[in-house]
């Protein structure tokens, strides 16, 4: 689905209740998680691949909309939200204030990424939707799946005693950027689209 993004969405931005969005993509994402952690087959690193890349496909659709402060109020929870189920299936119960921590955690030794995040969103927001367009996907879907890995591998260490080294995070995080990377536009399907007054439009 083509999205139009003309001068007058953007001028209605500011409407958009960010939270009510945020709590509209987090249930979206939450029916898929459902769905993968009651799967009787699959592995539990299966399970842990599978909500990673749910969650880089939805970052990636969200991160293209016209929605004010999406990094802040919409991403960096959703990405926060993936970090506690990846919890939960390595076994650890964990809030999710307690998940934003640990991706605090790993941003502090990855910080350049969430500002190429930011810069990428920028773009797109100052009127360059083909360029911001094509540089906000896969960046976005890889700074995600790069997160979602790099928490992965610290819980799985948690749950046997051990805190990973910084070297082993950055290592993580930057296999799983290379993986996030592939995720294309074709990819961001059934993303819901929504208008400036926060209502479903259409999905891609």
């Amino acid at each position: 689905m083509e999205i139009e993004w003309n001068r007058g969405m953007r001028d209605k931005e500011m409407k958009t209740e960010p939270h009510s969005l945020f709590t509209k993509f987090k249930d979206q994402l939450a029916r898929e998680f459902f769905e993968i952690e009651k799967h009787p087959h699959l592995t539990a690193d299966q399970k842990v691949n599978q909500v990673i890349r749910a969650t880089a496909i939805l970052c990636a659709g969200v991160a293209i909309q016209p929605i004010p402060f999406a990094d802040i109020f919409i991403l960096t929870p959703i990405q926060a939200f993936m970090g506690q189920k990846i919890a939960k299936i390595r076994g650890i119960d964990i809030k999710e204030e307690g998940a934003m921590e640990v991706i605090k955690f790993i941003a502090g030794m990855v910080g350049l990424g969430f500002a190429a995040q930011q810069t990428a969103i920028g773009l797109f927001k100052m009127g360059l939707p083909g360029l911001g367009g094509f540089i906000t996907i896969p960046l976005v879907a890889g700074l995600t799946y790069g997160i979602g890995k790099a928490v992965d591998l610290y819980f799985k260490n948690k749950a046997i005693g051990r805190t990973p080294s910084k070297e082993e995070i950055i290592q993580a995080f930057r296999q799983g950027k290379r993986e996030g990377k592939k995720i294309k536009q074709d990819d961001l399907k059934n993303i819901e689209v929504v208008n400036v007054d926060g209502k479903n439009k259409e999905t891609y």
